[in-house]
């Protein structure tokens, strides 16, 4: 098993820099803990400030919850219109001509999150390994400042049926052998043996633990190899017959576990975009503990 089509490394990018045609996205997005009193699980911060405190040559700062996300829906995060995205990429260079090479700070979660949107537009964009972490750890070179962006595109679309789905979908597939459902979130978590910033503690009924965190590698911030994360499915009773539904806490670290069982080739996948900042707040959906 190689290197996923889909990730590039720190220095295939830095034999790159330069091109045309290439465009480099900064990601990241923080979460900060809510004012007390207040009915949000979290504050979402873009990483704008960092981003010009030390981003990767010629690269533009993509705001996941400022610009691409549903401003309307109650839960961060949410998938927005086809159109709005298409305004949005395109305003910030996208076009199928270009390579894209997505990167996020401290976690590769915000990257994978845009490499998921994009793919569910029928965009294939490029995850840098280990991301700006890694980048600059390795004393490669760093820009500083605002982002300069690039020229504005006529970015079109062509969506993908599947991506996503809602809360209903995930009900009616919760006594579906067929069918298996993925929590990304940490095994404190996923057992309900910690407080939730969600809501309810617990997890969607059913649902197995491949944590987000246990497919990267804590010393470098990469993904761990395909053979490792095939096992770590694997072991969860994943298997490539069945459709996986993935969820998390706010549709984010679950595109890890999408963006791996996509390298490997499994092809029945889909992300419940609302997640626990939904369900774990909804009465009326069932949860399970320990």
């Amino acid at each position: 098993m190689n290197q996923p089509a889909s990730l590039i490394t720190t220095e295939q990018l830095a034999g790159m820099l330069g091109q045309s045609d290439l465009r480099v996205y900064d990601c990241t997005s923080y979460l900060e803990p809510a004012p007390e009193g207040s009915d949000a699980p979290y504050l979402v911060v873009p990483g704008n400030k960092t981003f010009e405190a030390g981003h990767i040559p010629g690269a533009d700062f993509l705001d996941l919850q400022g610009e691409f996300s549903d401003s309307a829906a109650q839960v961060r995060f949410m998938m927005p219109g086809t159109s709005r995205l298409e305004v949005a990429f395109g305003g910030h260079g996208l076009d199928a001509a270009k390579t894209v090479v997505l990167y996020s700070i401290g976690t590769m979660m915000w990257a994978t999150r845009f490499w998921w949107m994009m793919r569910s537009l029928g965009f294939a964009a490029l995850v840098l390994d280990g991301g700006f972490d890694k980048w600059a750890t390795e004393g490669r070179p760093v820009e500083r400042g605002q982002a300069k962006g690039y020229p504005a595109t006529a970015f079109k679309a062509s969506p993908r049926e599947g991506f996503f789905v809602g809360k209903s979908d995930v009900l009616s597939s919760l006594n579906d052998s067929a069918t298996v459902i993925v929590n990304a979130l940490g095994p404190q978590f996923h057992r309900g043996l910690e407080p939730s910033r969600y809501g309810r503690p617990g997890r969607i009924p059913g649902s197995v633990n491949v944590s987000a965190a246990t497919l990267m590698n804590a010393a470098d911030k990469t993904m761990v190899s395909l053979a490792d994360a095939e096992a770590k499915f694997k072991s969860q009773g994943i298997t490539r017959d069945k459709k996986v539904l993935c969820y998390c806490g706010g549709g984010i670290s679950a595109t890890i576990d999408l963006f791996l069982l996509s390298q490997l080739g499994y092809d029945k996948l889909t992300l419940y975009d609302g997640s626990m900042g939904e369900w774990a707040r909804d009465p009326a959906l069932p949860i399970e503990t320990d």
